[in-house]
């Protein structure tokens, strides 16, 4: 299969992805991997197939899929990837493909898209370490325009990584620059992303104002240029205006807006964003405290997230359900629930979780009189603000233990509005005290 012919096959599986017609479309994608002579066109397939498993949530039918083909393709053109190797994982292999399809093509814009997709898939899979270490490998590559094009959705993906390990100042310093870069390349998709994943940080820091504001600028987005975009940055957007919609209490709204994302994520097949949905719905019924309702949907949700792979979705399942046993006034089965997911937190370093696993536990050791118990917990809360930075640098108190409006300096360090409006500060106190240096007599 030659280069016209790569061209007319990769457009025709578009097309039908495009259509919701998915599997005819991995079919074509994949036929064409097995007989295309163009490494041009290898390497835009190879793409393809990265976006629509990673959409999809299909981890392990990727693996299958590629053992079924891999060695018939190898067998044909070989590169210097060995089958053996794609035996090792799951969602990342297309990615890992790429990579040395793009070292045969000795192309450095397409090196970096292959590494950013390799970033992508490890972000995924909750591999937040490794998503930094390949961005950091993008960025520092030296590449054409067109690679210079990729640095927001690099940047992106880093705050994303940054985020799941609650490094709160590095997530909103790189969500800013692919806000940057998105503006300055006129790039309204990547914007639109933006948009929701900062939505997602100000939800977890506990500004509801903001975490509705973004995600309402995404869906803006989508009314005014989104007519031949994807449905799932429709979805997206509604999904996280149903999470800040839910933490305001507007719960009527929150359902609403997850339901029309859900509506989507089935027609698309979007095993990742369903799973998140049914998350959303067992807050909600968690927060009318309908909790009958709500135990159904956060098993189907965890049995979504467990086959998907995603540990971070999983731990914020186990903290829901743990809530509704400490409503339920179940304390051993609410920490039995919260030992799991503070294993798998601490496994993902994501230390806001473990904040919020050791907080409900203090809570249930407070009420049952277990002091050791109590001040063991009470001392890993404090660590782990201290090791978020989740305090004001001006006041001292808590950020992200209620709901206050926050401002960012240029610097990414964020604080109470209402103490930077009555202190008047120009500099940063965070960054003022981590310059100091120590004196020695």
């Amino acid at each position: 299969m030659g280069q016209d012919q790569s061209k007319q096959q990769i457009e025709k599986g578009l097309q039908l992805y495009q259509s919701n017609q998915t599997e005819k479309a991995l079919q074509v994608w994949m036929k064409m991997l097995e007989k295309s002579t163009d490494p041009v066109g290898r390497f835009r397939v190879l793409g393809c197939l990265v976006t629509a498993h990673s959409e999809m949530g299909r981890y392990k039918d990727m693996l299958k899929i590629l053992t079924q083909t891999c060695c018939t393709h190898w067998a044909r053109f070989p590169l210097p990837l060995a089958p053996w190797r794609l035996r090792a994982g799951s969602g990342w292999q297309f990615a890992v493909v790429q990579i040395d399809t793009a070292r045969e093509l000795e192309d450095a814009d397409c090196l970096m898209e292959s590494y950013l997709n390799l970033a992508r898939s490890n972000e995924k899979l909750c591999e937040f370490q490794k998503t930094i270490s390949y961005c950091k490998t993008c960025l520092n590559m030296q590449s054409t325009r067109v690679g210079h094009q990729l640095n927001g959705q690099v940047s992106l993906s880093m705050g994303n990584a940054f985020l799941g390990l609650s490094l709160f100042q590095k997530a909103l310093e790189s969500f800013e620059k692919a806000l940057r870069y998105a503006h300055n390349n006129d790039d309204k998709m990547l914007e639109c992303r933006v948009c929701c994943s900062l939505g997602n940080f100000y939800s977890q820091v506990k500004d509801y104002e903001k975490a509705l504001f973004f995600p309402c600028k995404a869906a803006e987005l989508v009314n005014d240029y989104g007519k031949g975009w994807s449905l799932k940055y429709r979805a997206m957007s509604q999904y996280h205006m149903a999470v800040a919609y839910r933490q305001l209490g507007h719960l009527g709204d929150s359902m609403e807006c997850c339901e029309e994302s859900m509506k989507i994520a089935l027609q698309h097949g979007d095993r990742p964003l369903q799973a998140l949905c049914l998350l959303c719905f067992a807050d909600i019924h968690r927060s009318r405290r309908d909790l009958e309702t709500a135990f159904p949907r956060y098993d189907s949700a965890m049995s979504i997230m467990t086959e998907i792979g995603n540990r971070l979705g999983q731990v914020h399942v186990l903290l829901g359900l743990a809530k509704c046993w400490v409503t339920k006034k179940e304390a051993e089965k609410a920490l039995d629930v919260i030992e799991k997911a503070q294993d798998l937190a601490e496994g993902l370093g994501n230390k806001l979780s473990q904040l919020k696993l050791h907080c409900l536990s203090e809570g249930i050791y407070r009420s049952r009189g277990q002091q050791r118990e109590l001040r063991a917990n009470v001392v890993r809360f404090h660590e782990c603000v201290e090791e978020t930075e989740l305090y004001c640098g001006l006041c001292g108190e808590s950020i992200g233990e209620k709901n206050n409006r926050l401002q960012a300096l240029p610097c990414s360090h964020f604080f109470h509005l209402r103490c930077l409006q009555n202190n008047g500060t120009r500099s940063c106190p965070n960054c003022l005290r981590s310059s100091m240096k120590p004196g020695f007599v």
